[in-house]
């Protein structure tokens, strides 16, 4: 398994795909820097890019991936390699190579200037955005045999937690704004990654106060230990289901 994993890491980092990822988060992080030297405010300007083009990537990359190495894959089951096995190291290969671009190009121009603080919850948050995105591009991968079937399930994923489902929250707070809404508010979020990662972040930057009273709700919930172990374990949750999922329908599908 660990030579899958390597064999696979390092080709992917042969690619040009990864190379170009990585000096596009390094552009617009420095680009962000000299426009403002306030570390706050880049943060919060880059968190958009984020929570944007993370997702996008991961499951656009992934899913792409997936099926350029399908002869690959099927040389592998061929030999005497548990299928879980070859599954869990194309997974953890794409994930890596996605995560340590992702954290060299926002991590490295904040790490050059002396700005290690303010980026931490911008990494994590982003690094788990990464996993969960390819856990829902692998899912969709083992749903179908057509690569563009499956690159169009993979956007679909992204448009509906990236767009529509903050267009949903919107009219349910809207429609229902007689009602105190916060605790279903909080609810909703679990249900979406992008927001939950968003909420995190917000709050991190100590902006709450622009939230008014709900973001002062999600200040004392997302701001305690009890919220930061929540939201930790819902993220985590969010990599986990679609990743067993789709191993599941791999080790019993007919390739």
């Amino acid at each position: 398994m660990n030579r899958i994993i390597k064999y696979v890491f390092y080709d992917i980092l042969r690619t040009r795909f990864i190379l170009f990822y990585t000096v596009f988060l390094l552009i617009c992080t420095f680009a962000f820097f000299q426009l403002d030297n306030d570390f706050g405010k880049v943060v919060l300007s880059l968190m958009n890019v984020v929570l944007m083009a993370v997702p996008l990537v991961s499951v656009v990359f992934t899913t792409i991936h997936f099926f350029n190495s399908y002869e690959f894959i099927e040389l592998m089951l061929a030999q005497p390699i548990n299928r879980r096995s070859i599954f869990l190291s194309e997974y953890l290969a794409v994930a890596s190579s996605l995560c340590l671009a992702y954290v060299v190009g926002i991590g490295f121009p904040f790490l050059l200037y002396g700005a290690w603080q303010p980026i931490y919850t911008l990494l994590i948050t982003g690094v788990f955005l990464t996993l969960v995105f390819v856990s829902l591009a692998f899912f969709s991968s083992v749903l179908t045999r057509d690569k563009a079937k499956a690159i169009g399930i993979a956007l679909l994923f992204w448009f509906y937690f990236s767009l529509i489902y903050d267009g949903i929250l919107l009219w349910v707070v809207y429609t229902f704004s007689d009602y105190p809404l916060e605790k279903l508010t909080l609810a909703l979020i679990a249900f979406n990654p992008v927001d939950l990662a968003r909420i995190i972040m917000l709050l991190q930057l100590d902006i709450s106060a622009l939230m008014g009273y709900t973001g002062a709700f999600y200040k004392n919930f997302f701001g305690s230990n009890l919220g930061l172990i929540f939201s930790i374990s819902l993220l985590m949750l969010w990599v986990l289901w679609p990743l067993l999922f789709a191993m599941r329908i791999f080790s019993r599908k007919d390739l």
